[in-house]
């Protein structure tokens, strides 16, 4: 590899500079924007009760369902008024981190 190749250009709000990437930093996960729309589970657990099937409308602020994780109930709220578009699981149903749970539209 080149001595050209190792550097690359980054721009900032005071000017462009060359800089090494490190390999850590080229194999980062990039950010990626979350659909509000899609609920996903923010830890590991099971779901305790589903309180909206699909079709249902709900208010922002209303529990769609409850999410029983060490022992604790977490009632998973609507981010937004609309309509269940999907429920993704099932009463009993053990989740993990970051799977869709459900779906407004």
């Amino acid at each position: 590899m080149s001595e050209q190749e190792q550097f690359s250009t980054l721009a900032l709000e005071s000017g462009t500079f060359e800089t090494r990437l490190t390999k850590k930093f080229a194999k980062r996960t990039l950010f990626e924007k979350q659909d509000p729309r899609v609920l996903k589970a923010a830890i590991p657990g099971a779901i305790e009760r589903i309180d909206t099937p699909p079709g249902t409308k709900v208010s922002a602020g209303d529990t769609l369902l409850i999410l029983e994780a060490m022992k604790m109930h977490n009632r998973i709220k609507a981010p937004m008024a609309g309509t269940v578009k999907a429920v993704y699981v099932a009463a009993g149903e053990k989740v993990v981190k970051g799977q869709i749970l459900i779906e407004i539209e």
